[in-house]
């Protein structure tokens, strides 16, 4: 079932990144059943592109064979299966749950078991890029899923995601993306330290980054992370700490399961852990002006001289 007239999308989630997957789906010419937002524009929006709203989980699966998940977490995924009127009590035999969140590993692989009985195939796709890459119909995805199931998934993947990369069964992909998130929030722990630091010692901002930008040690994350000090852009990368403190914390406990030392993962959640109890701007090219404010350094972007 690769067609798309027998396939009948579903999707819970209209985020940041959850619209332009939406929107690239109904778009492409799959029938769209959504579960609205708290923010109702992303709803109306895909009800203008042809899409039909559900009232709960559970009628949305009634209404469709693959049902895909962009939500924050494993508790809310948890709740979006399990719960009253959830996907379990509508799901048909032969459907498929795509879950599309940064989740912990260990509630993914339970709730395949838990489904699989039910003959209802449960697979893992968490995300690689930015809203801007959901929107254009280019994000990356690594997926967790057995040879058959990503066959049926990958024309529909296809709809959203630029880079499709099949790691391995269900479980991989979530596995796969907490190492992904490790390295990129263990720089945005690295980057926020070395800025305090060098702000201390009479090294501003625009001089570290004259000195890194171009060099070995510049990369797309660090561009992407340096326009918040540099530029104000708070746009740059919608990505809050709080969800960053949630994913090294997964990290966390697969590293404990696995009976791996994860020191330098413990010591960026505890960065972020603190940015979040302090209340700091939302976002992960943030973390610099908390790191900054307890160093006794104001890492605040300030308006570039000409």
């Amino acid at each position: 079932m690769t067609a798309t007239a027998n396939e009948r999308i579903g999707f819970i989630g209209l985020g940041f990144m959850g619209h332009g997957m939406a929107r690239n789906i109904v778009e492409k010419g799959y029938a769209l059943t959504f579960l609205a937002h708290r923010n109702r524009a992303p709803a109306e929006d895909m009800l203008k592109r042809g899409a039909t709203e559900a009232a709960t989980a559970r009628e949305l699966a009634e209404r469709s064979t693959i049902v895909f998940l962009c939500v924050t977490g494993s508790r809310q995924v948890e709740e979006i299966v399990r719960g009253k009127n959830g996907l379990k009590e509508g799901l048909k035999e032969g459907s498929v749950v795509v879950d599309c969140s940064t989740a912990d590993p260990t509630s993914t692989t339970a709730l395949a078991a838990e489904l699989a009985p039910l003959g209802i195939d449960y697979a893992d796709a968490p995300l690689g890029r930015t809203p801007k890459e959901a929107w254009e119909g280019t994000l990356d995805t690594m997926v967790g899923a057995s040879d058959a199931v990503f066959a049926r998934l990958k024309p529909v993947l296809e709809t959203w995601a630029g880079r499709i990369t099949h790691i391995g069964t269900t479980g991989d992909g979530h596995r796969m993306k907490l190492l992904n998130n490790f390295l990129s929030l263990g720089y945005a722990a690295l980057y926020s330290e070395a800025l305090a630091l060098s702000a201390k010692v009479g090294i501003p901002p625009r001089r570290f980054d004259s000195v890194i930008r171009g060099s070995r040690m510049d990369c797309g994350f660090y561009q992407t992370f340096m326009r918040w000090v540099l530029e104000g852009d708070r746009d740059a990368h919608k990505f809050t700490l709080a969800n960053g403190l949630k994913d090294l914390t997964y990290l966390e406990s697969m590293a404990n399961d696995a009976g791996v030392a994860n020191p330098l993962g413990n010591a960026a959640k505890n960065s972020f852990l603190g940015a979040v109890t302090a209340g700091t701007e939302e976002y992960v090219p943030m973390l610099p002006t908390y790191v900054g404010r307890i160093n006794g350094v104001d890492l605040a972007p300030k308006p570039k001289k000409d």
